[in-house]
């Protein structure tokens, strides 16, 4: 890790942060200015332990070789290359890998640049599916409330979340929702997949039933909702809305954004719960969060469909500037291979038991009311401030960066999701710091 620290910049007025209290953050700054493996540096030379994986991206660790010789090589042989009529070796080898790591039948990529296209692209796949199937009439699209698809139109749309919703307008027409899984009441301090809840997924019947399934094109869940503040599929409920989707000749497609590439302990989470979608939606750590880059994997049967009329023509009227960067996929090429190398896409089943352990230790803390965990994912939901929502995670997460932690907070809840190199010594530091943070009196 570099020893060299930036001086905090001097005047901070012209950046308009994502997410981000702005004033709060612009009166007291936190800055980081190096990474390693496990490990932030601040400005003013603190370490700081990475809880969070950066923002769930980081799933290789900072800084990691192989990855940062490709992005340097491949800047210096071809910095960039269009993508419409012509390619570069990289994007195909890259899909040929991506491929091969995916459930079987997922035999095609498209790429993106974030999650938030990555979920815009598939939603626009659906519909145009079933319009090239001779079936325009379904054109309606199903999330979820407390969903999470990133932040364009489409993705708030179908997305479940109060707060980035109610700013943005009527959004897209044609959108519905089913109700989210969350049962404190039920499922409080379960480890892993709750008992209770599977048979919420009948409501999507009821919302088949309103719409009629003529109408309606796809459904996208989160198998784990992240940003929500990690809720976990009950036991039996993917299961059931597959079963329900093919049924009625509707596409299911996952948000793998958190979950893809080794989270839960499976390079995507279709395959640790053992249902497959017809799409799944990727990015975060495709490129282990270096360079921004998203993929959405399709089956042959939704590619195929596609691939009629007149070779000249163009045959999905979608696609961006950066889709298959040079650099990003030689980035994410670099990533693959560490996963690889170091059996990163698996890890986690391994730590999965003494993370779990780890965490559900915290349940004599005071303000818990309930943790949830799966793979290396977690969560520690904490009583509300009466009349003050969130502050009481706030100040959490303002006293960890404090102590050299960094987790992360959604509404009143902490979520955690280390990068997938962390071992048990580091989970202890990472829990103990927590602990003391909930014992600090906030």
């Amino acid at each position: 890790m570099s020893n060299r620290l930036n001086a905090t910049p001097n005047d901070l007025r012209a950046f308009w942060m994502p997410f981000t209290s702005n004033r709060q953050f612009k009166k007291e700054p936190r800055m980081f200015v190096s990474a390693k493996d496990m490990h932030y540096k601040t400005h003013d030379g603190r370490t700081v332990l990475d809880g969070t994986a950066g923002l769930w991206c980081v799933n290789a660790g900072h800084c990691r070789p192989l990855i940062t010789e490709a992005i340097c090589q491949q800047a210096g042989e071809l910095d960039y290359a269009p993508a419409f009529q012509l390619g570069h070796p990289k994007a195909f080898e890259l899909a040929n890998r991506l491929v091969d790591i995916a459930p079987e039948g997922f035999n095609h990529v498209l790429y993106t640049n974030s999650g938030s296209e990555s979920v815009d692209t598939a939603l626009k796949v659906a519909l145009a599916y079933h319009r090239v199937k001779g079936d325009g009439a379904r054109s309606r699209l199903i999330g979820r409330e407390r969903g999470y698809h990133g932040v364009n139109f489409g993705g708030i749309s179908v997305g479940g979340i109060v707060s980035n919703r109610k700013m943005f307008g009527t959004l897209l027409s044609g959108v519905d929702h089913m109700p989210h899984t969350h049962m404190p009441d039920k499922n409080a301090f379960t480890k892993g997949e709750p008992e209770h809840g599977g048979d919420i997924a009948t409501e999507l019947e009821r919302i088949v039933t309103l719409h009629d399934a003529s109408t309606i094109a796809a459904v996208i869940v989160e198998p784990v909702a992240g940003s929500t503040g990690v809720l976990i599929p009950p036991k039996g409920y993917l299961q059931k809305l597959r079963e329900i989707c093919t049924k009625h000749g509707i596409l299911l497609i996952f948000d793998e954004v958190i979950t893809g590439y080794g989270r839960l302990g499976t390079p995507f989470a279709a395959q640790y719960f053992d249902v497959m979608p017809d799409m799944i939606v990727t990015a975060k750590g495709l490129t282990n969060g270096v360079v921004p880059m998203g993929a959405v994997f399709v089956t042959s049967e939704i590619h195929d469909a596609f691939m009629q009329g007149p070779e000249h023509m163009i045959e999905f009227f979608h696609g961006y500037t950066y889709s298959g960067n040079p650099i990003a996929s030689a980035a994410a090429i670099a990533t693959l291979d560490t996963y690889r190398d170091e059996g990163l896409l698996t890890r986690a089943a391994t730590l999965a038991p003494y993370w779990e352990n780890a965490l559900h230790s915290l349940r004599d803390c005071p303000h818990v009311i309930d943790i949830r965990n799966i793979g290396l994912i977690g969560a520690i939901e904490l009583a509300p401030i009466a009349g003050e929502p969130t502050k009481r995670a706030f100040s959490a997460f303002l006293k960890a960066y404090e102590n050299g932690l960094l987790i992360r907070t959604t509404g009143d809840t902490i979520a955690l999701s280390p990068p997938l190199i962390i071992t048990e010594a580091q989970i202890d530091e990472l829990v103990a710091g927590i602990r003391q943070v909930l014992e600090s009196g906030i």
